[in-house]
């Protein structure tokens, strides 16, 4: 269970690093100013979304740090690349080896050939955002930028 004033101290830190008033910090994770007034107070307690739209928005902000105080902020940045669902790899993987008499080209596109039936349902829409969790508890959001 979240220990209410604890979360409190740790969402004013988070204000103070990004030198935010609490209205424009309401503003940017796009909540109610009375939202951040009620939390601060201790009148109310965050909710799954309010933490959501903060960890949305500032991605140096650690899920279990916010909640429990474990972990570090801001989050440590990683020295090493890693590629996300929406960025193209500068670097492509070299094709197989194989003997040219081995490929088969398919007669058909595979878009045909795989059942989609959400995109045959509807084709206007489009993927918006995929969260990955992982077995330690964190996660990983990624967003279209289409």
């Amino acid at each position: 269970m979240i220990n209410s004033d604890e979360f409190t101290k740790r969402l004013q830190k988070v204000i103070d690093f990004y030198g935010e008033s609490a209205s424009s910090f309401s503003e940017k994770i796009g909540v109610q100013r009375s939202s951040i007034s009620h939390i601060l107070s201790g009148r109310n307690k965050p909710s799954l979304d309010f933490v959501m739209k903060i960890l949305s928005t500032y991605p140096e902000v650690e899920l279990y740090w916010l909640l429990n105080g474990k972990g570090s902020f801001p989050a440590e940045t990683k020295t090493e690349h890693t590629p996300d669902l929406f960025s193209k790899d500068t670097a492509p993987a070299p094709p197989p080896k194989q003997k040219p008499q081995e490929i088969q080209r398919p007669q058909e596109p595979l878009a045909d050939q795989i059942p989609n039936p959400v995109f045959k349902s509807d084709p206007s829409k489009q993927i918006e955002r995929i969260v990955i969790f992982y077995t330690d508890g964190s996660f990983k959001n990624f967003e279209n930028s289409i």
